[in-house]
């Protein structure tokens, strides 16, 4: 601890409820609550409102501003949060009674699968999701605030973090499981429960009803749809016969995602699929590899063109159970397949194998990877980079394609030209379909080893040049912001402004610590760097997601225990390891890492990322401790993670490599608000 903090500690009333659970134990289960709710709400709010698969960062930036007015309501009210379990029952009513099918169709953001709207409008959904998500989260956000005046800044907020890190932890385990929302329920009731203790008839049937109400709910919705809960969606399914044909019908958080057809009827009711046997002129199949393989289709279908060994990468382990039990073909039973359950771009920078045909069959995730506004799984499945790591596992005279519904033929010749750009050739382009743009694109490693039916007419002047790993935004035509987030974003600093007025008081109260709200800004987008850059390096994988945010929550840990236990630099010193740190991410780039082997890649990625990480929560740490109000301190900085996540859609139009630059200056601006008293410390 600082040495200002060891002589002249801040004044702690004595603030000790008569809660059955003594301070530390009972900051951790809430702690440890309040961020499986946060989890849980982004998961399944996203399951049943199709706007949200997209739009994660909607309910994220909810949860921050009801966690930041949890803290500032401490010492305003003792009354028990019972405001929260009764708006998590209403949100969850109001999302089953009205679920919500959304056409995607914009400009702006192009999405697939477009569906007729359905539910109530999104201008009146996603506000009531947003202020949903912030009344649930401030019951259990006051309910940590509340512990933090009775210990020591930094213990309280060490015990915090550990909570965070059970939390993370049990979601984890519940989403390796495929456990139910209606666990996730059960152990919200729980929760609320215990740290809620209500006494007497009313409190408890304040609690009881909204948390029946919510397990019931969710347990009607698990044992009527009949779905499966993979890490990343909700998968239902039905079988039938089309035409005397046997078909299975997959459909992911509400929207119809694949179809299960035997090889010999896919090939005839679709032209597309043959067409990347027919323009790969090498003709040997001996070794295939399939990325968004999915439930075995595109697998069996190679299979029948004589491939002699098939990888089949799928990166949701419940599309493959499902085809590996009830494909009619049952590929993934035929001793020629491997299956590799992981991110295809992953796979492609980790296996030194070579292959006679590689082929993308319609890798669309239908979903953002988590903590990243903007990244869908397969964002860096479509980069020039990518397709660069396609064609160097290519053997001589192999060929790569990809098929999909593309939609706009401004998509179809910039993926064109992204193939153009790796292969150095024209790709072979054929449009099955102008109605959806149903179109396959097919290179070979050179231009001898592909046959093409009719030459590409090349890009135009209007075609988006190829996406980057630095900017993997496929379906963003124009280098801009789209207006539905701006409007959307402006929106939500509005709500929030007079939120904290309403519910926190004057912002006087939060003046003093302008410098810990930059901090929050500048370190969400720090770890928004962290968890794209590992996806990139690693994979965008559930597992490597929950691995990035644990590791920066033990990084923060960290941090707090060396500030508790050593004598650290002073604030201005600190501030200059963190400017450093920022400086070497920025000069380390993301390609020379994947050039490195995997075990070197992980440990230079940790120490570039986690170095600026820790610098900054050394300098948070020694800040906080030091401050008069803890909890508005801490409410002021969660606050600021809040326009953070706003910020990150920066990244569309800089790059998530300048977001890092962004960071720098918002810390600077923070050192400059920084209390000359401060400056010692």
């Amino acid at each position: 601890m600082t040495a200002a903090a060891q002589s002249t500690p801040p004044h702690r009333p004595d603030t000790r409820s008569e809660h059955w659970l003594d301070t530390r134990p009972r900051l951790v289960v809430a702690s440890a609550f309040m961020l499986f709710l946060e989890l849980a709400l982004i998961r399944w709010t996203g399951s049943n409102i199709v706007h949200l698969s997209y739009f994660t960062n909607f309910v994220l930036l909810g949860s921050f501003l009801g966690i930041g007015l949890g803290f500032l309501r401490v010492g305003r009210t003792d009354r028990p949060p019972y405001y929260s379990p009764i708006a998590l029952a209403a949100l969850v009513a109001v999302i089953l009674l009205f679920p919500v099918t959304v056409d995607r169709h914009t400009e702006g953001v192009l999405y697939w699968t477009s569906l007729s709207a359905g539910g109530p409008p999104p201008w009146l959904i996603l506000p009531v999701v947003f202020v949903a998500a912030a009344v649930v989260l401030m019951g259990p956000a006051e309910l940590v605030g509340r512990c933090f005046p009775e210990l020591d800044r930094l213990e309280a907020y060490r015990y915090d973090l550990v909570g965070s890190l059970t939390g993370i932890g049990l979601f984890t385990a519940l989403s390796f499981l495929g456990a139910p929302p209606v666990v996730w329920g059960a152990i919200a009731a729980l929760a609320y429960a215990v740290l809620l203790r209500p006494r007497g008839l009313w409190p408890r049937v304040v609690l009881a009803v909204p948390s029946l109400v919510v397990v019931g709910a969710l347990a009607v919705e698990t044992l009527t749809a009949g779905a499966l809960w993979s890490p990343y969606y909700k998968v239902t399914h039905s079988r039938f016969e089309q035409e005397g044909v046997p078909v299975m019908d997959i459909q992911v958080n509400g929207i119809p995602h694949q179809r299960a057809v035997p090889a010999v009827n896919r090939l005839e009711w679709e032209r597309q699929y043959a067409l990347p046997y027919e323009r790969a002129a090498g003709g040997r199949l001996d070794d295939v590899l399939i990325v968004g393989a999915g439930s075995g289709t595109d697998v069996a279908i190679a299979l029948s063109k004589g491939a002699k060994r098939v990888d089949a990468v799928e990166i949701d382990p419940r599309l493959r159970e499902l085809g590996g039990a009830h494909h009619p073909d049952r590929p993934y039973a035929d001793p020629r397949v491997t299956t590799h359950i992981t991110d295809g771009r992953a796979f492609l920078e980790q296996t030194a194998k070579r292959y006679d045909l590689i082929l993308f069959a319609l890798p669309d995730s239908l979903t953002l990877v988590s903590g990243a506004s903007s990244l869908r799984l397969e964002s860096y499945l479509f980069t020039r980079e990518a397709m660069e790591a396609a064609r160097e596992h290519l053997k001589p005279g192999g060929a790569f394609s990809m098929y999909n519904y593309y939609r706009e033929s401004w998509l179809v010749d910039r993926l064109a030209s992204t193939v153009q750009a790796a292969f150095g050739h024209k790709p072979c382009v054929d449009v099955v379909s102008t109605a959806g743009q149903q179109a396959v694109i097919t290179a070979g490693v050179t231009e001898r080893a592909q046959s093409c039916g009719a030459e590409w007419a090349g890009a135009t002047a209007a075609t988006p040049p190829p996406s980057g790993d630095d900017r993997p935004f496929l379906y963003l035509k124009d280098r801009t912001i789209p207006q539905i987030y701006v409007v959307t974003l402006l929106l939500i600093l509005i709500v929030s402004l007079l939120a904290v007025r309403v519910v926190a008081g004057p912002y006087r109260r939060m003046r003093p610590y302008a410098d810990l709200f930059l901090l929050g800004v500048a370190f969400l987008l720090l770890e928004t760097k962290s968890v794209t850059g590992f996806a990139l390096l690693f994979g965008t994988t559930w597992v490597v997601n929950a691995i990035v945010f644990a590791g920066v929550l033990v990084a923060v840990l960290a941090a707090v225990e060396v500030t508790r236990r050593f004598r650290t630099p002073s604030l201005p010193a600190m501030y200059g390891v963190l400017l450093a740190g920022l400086a070497l991410a920025w000069l380390v780039p993301d390609s020379w890492l994947l050039g490195l082997p995997v075990p070197a890649r992980a440990v230079v990625a940790v120490v570039v990322a986690f170095l600026p990480i820790f610098a900054a929560n050394v300098v948070f740490a020694k800040r906080f401790a030091d401050s008069a109000d803890g909890t508005t301190a801490f409410g002021a900085n969660l606050l600021g993670a809040m326009v953070g996540g706003c910020l990150e859609y920066l990244a569309l139009v800089i790059g998530y490599q300048a977001l890092l630059a962004v960071a720098g200056l918002l810390y600077l601006g923070a050192f400059a608000l920084l209390p000359r008293t401060a400056r010692a410390a």
